[in-house]
């Protein structure tokens, strides 16, 4: 090879096998960019998406004269949850919420509360006497607030066709709950203000309650210890959503059966059972443990709420057998 040639390979070869490298970095680099972007976008949104509204002074607005504030509270709550704070329990894999598991644990434990209310108003509240007839609006809250909270607009494990996401159906039973209090307020439709209504339905939420502290029994079965619980935060959120629920319902059925809890002067136990859901719909630890209960290191977060819960559900039990009397 000539020198003339070796100069030409220097000149031209060698920047060439230079180049290949240098689009490899720069290759290397765009990927890793990209997934920076993906993890700042999730851990971002989901900063930005993260509320678990668990305010015990939260109020209803514009109740017409007349109109049931328990009512008014259900349908102010689904608003709140659906329309303000975003629902999450369906999100799809591309938004951030499909990573978050408290806020949608309590706002299905929420909803869980007022389908139950929905039930009891088309059951009993709703109702001149149990042989007269179910109020339709009444009826299609309480069906649409059964419907899952996780379903978006395809239902892969039932059908490849679009369905209603939740918050629809959601959205539906609120207008179903509003155009109710609505009738309630001119007169056209009945919520029956009488002791043994509210014994019915105090009767149903305390065995409700009931249930949720089984499902709190079993899991301390498996407290204590230094593994990874991933269980233990998804049945506080959901309990804690469900006890604020009912917090939210009988702050308010309080004041539309003020006269019932007067005349039987339940004042007292009225209040202290209000405030015993208040405690347990505020415990709002950092992380969820679960300690043992008699754990000196590790607290148990589901015993503390279980304490509050159980406390509630005696008191409610106590109401119930004055207002039977």
């Amino acid at each position: 090879m000539t020198r003339h040639e070796l100069d030409w390979e220097d000149e031209y070869s060698a920047p060439k096998r230079r180049i290949v490298p240098r689009v490899a970095r720069a290759g290397g680099m765009g990927v890793v960019g990209l997934i920076g972007l993906v993890v700042l976008y999730y851990i971002v949104g989901m900063a930005m998406v993260h509320r678990v509204s668990d305010d015990t002074t939260f109020e209803s607005e514009n109740v017409d004269p007349g109109a049931s504030g328990s009512v008014a509270i259900a349908a102010a709550l689904i608003d709140r949850e659906i329309n303000k704070n975003s629902w999450v329990a369906n999100d799809p894999f591309f938004k951030p919420g499909v990573l978050l598991d408290n806020m949608p644990n309590f706002q299905q434990g929420v909803v869980y509360a007022l389908s139950r209310f929905a039930l009891e108003l088309s059951d009993q509240l709703g109702r001149t006497r149990g042989s007269s007839e179910v109020d339709k609006d009444l009826d299609k809250a309480a069906g649409l607030l059964k419907y899952p909270g996780n379903i978006w607009i395809w239902d892969l494990s039932t059908s490849w066709k679009p369905t209603a996401p939740s918050e629809d159906q959601y959205k539906a039973a609120r207008e179903s709950l509003l155009a109710y209090n609505k009738r309630v307020a001119t007169g056209e439709a009945t919520f029956e203000r009488r002791a043994d209504n509210l014994q019915g339905t105090l009767l149903r939420f305390t065995a409700d309650i009931g249930s949720s502290s089984a499902i709190i029994d079993q899991h301390l079965t498996l407290a204590g210890g230094w593994g990874v619980d991933t269980k233990v935060d998804d049945i506080f959120y959901s309990t804690k959503g469900r006890l604020y629920g009912y917090y939210m319902v009988l702050r308010e059925l309080g004041r539309d059966f003020d006269k019932v809890i007067a005349d039987r002067e339940l004042s007292a136990s009225w209040a202290r059972m209000l405030d015993s859901l208040r405690q347990a719909a505020s415990l709002d630890p950092i992380i969820v443990v679960n300690g043992a209960p008699d754990g000196a290191l590790m607290p148990s977060h589901l015993a503390s709420l279980g304490f509050y819960l159980l406390r509630a559900r005696t008191q409610l039990r106590e109401i119930t057998n004055i207002l039977q009397k």
